[in-house]
């Protein structure tokens, strides 16, 4: 056990250590990371909603239930903001019915942006040249990729109820998840890297997936219910819109660790792998930096209630 524990912290120390954070960090500055997941997220609410109901409307899944009880089921909504969620989605036999060529093509054509505006962001993080319309092939396989997943994923936590076995679904969900990442990245840059070079970012964004359903699950019925009892109906679209903002950000930053990562194991690969002296010294360095800035705070501190008592006298 006392092994473990020492490998649990080398591993720990070596993988957040100051070097490599700054690294990922620098990544997520360089490809304006908190724009492009505002991007993501607006075109993703303006895109694959309309495809999610779309689609949901016409594959066969378990019960009759539509976008808006899914909703409600899904972030387990109650009360005004269940209300209001029923209000701002249609059920699926209406948008069926409504649903004609010329919005099927604008969808088309929205969530075409949607992956070009993924795929920038994977040929940002891996520095590629942009191919934009030129990978539309790519664009339209993963969108029928996605139809899929989402298809399973439904069906998957239509099967099982809330509960046990919701954890159970939620589990089940994980490896498939970690697929469709690395599809994601490989087909939408064109296969131009190996699939394998998709696998760290794949794994690192399954695990940020995992957190922030967790946090998803305690916060979303509050930010639901919340914008629902100021803003109505519309409130609604305003949560849908933070919610994915954050899924977004959590997207951008996997995909900027993802690189850092398949960076760091070559380097290993080849020998480069930084000494524990040199690991020791950064996180010396970090200790001396928060024992200064501790020290001037309480200097301030002091000299701010000198200051105080003086004034008062």
């Amino acid at each position: 056990m006392h092994v473990d524990r020492e490998r649990a912290v080398r591993l720990l120390t070596f993988w957040l250590r100051p070097d490599f954070i700054l690294r990922c960090l620098r990544r997520f500055t360089v490809i304006a990371g908190f724009d492009r997941a505002i991007a993501l997220a607006s075109l993703s609410f303006t895109a694959l909603v309309p495809l999610l109901m779309f689609t949901g409307s016409i594959l066969p899944h378990t019960g009759s239930a539509d976008t808006g009880d899914r909703l409600v089921k899904r972030f387990d909504l109650g009360g005004e903001a269940a209300k209001a969620v029923h209000q701002a989605f249609s059920s699926g036999a209406n948008v069926e019915a409504g649903l004609g060529v010329f919005a099927t093509l604008l969808i088309i054509v929205a969530v075409l942006s949607f992956t070009r505006a993924l795929q920038r962001l994977f040929e940002q993080a891996w520095e590629l040249p942009p191919l934009s319309v030129r990978n539309t092939k790519n664009g339209l396989l993963w969108i029928g990729t996605l139809v899929v997943y989402f298809a399973l994923e439904t069906g998957l936590h239509a099967l099982l109820p809330r509960g046990v076995a919701g954890i159970l679904a939620s589990i089940v969900a994980i490896a498939p998840l970690a697929a469709f990442l690395v599809w994601t990245g490989w087909v939408l840059t064109a296969r131009r890297l190996t699939w394998q070079h998709f696998v760290p970012g794949a794994l690192v964004g399954t695990a940020g997936s995992a957190l922030f359903a967790i946090g998803s699950a305690v916060y979303v019925p509050h930010l639901f219910d919340s914008y629902a009892s100021r803003f109505g109906a519309i409130g609604v679209s305003f949560a849908l819109v933070s919610w994915l903002f954050g899924l977004m950000v959590v997207q951008v930053a996997t995909a900027c660790i993802g690189r850092e990562v398949w960076d760091e194991l070559r380097a290993i690969e080849r020998g480069e792998e930084p000494s524990n002296e040199q690991i020791e010294k950064e996180w010396d360095e970090v200790r001396l930096q928060v024992r200064t800035a501790r020290a001037e705070a309480r200097r301030r501190y002091a000299d701010l209630r000198r200051r105080v008592r003086r004034d008062g006298g």
